[in-house]
């Protein structure tokens, strides 16, 4: 079994096994390891201790942040100050596919994919010149139909198995230090401009932070649009990085999530887990 898949194993253990609050040596023995060993390898590959992941477990979290979440346009305005974060140490821009490379239908853009291991599964990662241009989960969409999907959306494109040219994606989030990437990273995406404003809206929303169907809504200017933004959120053509995992029933409830509600359970209990980390590392 490798590193990222102990991880794996045992986040699914701790998500199933949450309300009995396991111990470290229970959690360790899933994946045949010391607890001591555990402990550094979690660490270092989540980024945060697995008792603090286990703190993050909660099913009444997503009721707390909605009741008292400050609207997403506030959010926006003090995105600036939010440098702690891991995610937005990098200043992620999304850049739609112009008119014209649509007209051309991917006509002379080489694209790279590649297949890389994560915390959460595999990931196929997908990039063009000019940034990412899909990521998604394996064990929700098969390889094939992913690479389906390219081909449709980028129909006279040429397709390269070129892995280390797409690991960068996957090492921005979970090896910063590796990751040579300077400055932003960008994504490159094709979807109807509501589809395109839903998008830019969830990266608005900050690490550890969750919004429901609602305020993404009304952010656009469109209260009554929330099943219109669902869609939208559901058809993110880029895991992770697009962060619909943070978008949740006004109820606080998961709502639903294209590569499989474990995962975003995971991921999201992930992301709180390191901003709880951050702030009591800036107040301590």
């Amino acid at each position: 079994m490798n590193d990222y898949a102990r991880i794996e194993k045992s986040m699914a253990f701790m998500v199933a096994n949450a309300a009995q609050q396991p111990s470290l040596d229970t959690i360790a023995a899933q994946v045949h390891l010391s607890a001591f060993h555990f402990q550094r390898l979690f660490c270092r590959y989540a980024g945060v201790s697995p008792k603090r992941f286990l703190q993050a477990l909660t099913l009444e979290r997503g009721k707390q942040l909605i009741a008292s979440a400050q609207s997403l346009a506030d959010t926006a305005q003090a995105l600036g100050l939010s440098g702690g974060s891991r995610l937005y140490d990098h200043f992620v821009t999304l850049e739609a596919v112009t008119p014209g490379e649509f007209k051309r239908q991917g006509e002379g853009v080489e694209i790279a994919y590649g297949i890389h291991l994560t915390p959460f599964g595999e990931v196929l990662v997908a990039t063009t010149p000019r940034g990412i241009c899909r990521m998604g989960f394996l064990a929700a969409t098969p390889e094939a139909d992913i690479l389906a999907l390219l081909a449709a959306e980028w129909p006279r494109s040429t397709l390269h198995h070129q892995p280390e040219a797409t690991r960068y994606a996957v090492e921005a989030l979970f090896e910063p230090k590796n990751n040579a990437v300077p400055g932003a990273l960008s994504l490159h995406v094709r979807g109807t401009n509501f589809q395109l404003n839903v998008w830019r809206a969830l990266l608005l929303i900050p690490d550890g932070q969750l919004a429901s169907y609602s305020h993404i809504a009304q952010l656009l200017g469109a209260p009554k649009s929330s099943r219109a933004v669902g869609n939208a959120v559901g058809a993110n053509p880029v895991a992770l990085w697009i962060p619909c995992h943070r978008v949740i029933q006004q109820s606080g409830a998961l709502g639903g999530y294209r590569w499989g509600l474990d995962v975003k359970r995971k991921v999201q209990a992930w992301e709180a887990a390191q901003y709880a980390e951050q702030l009591e590392s800036a107040h301590g």
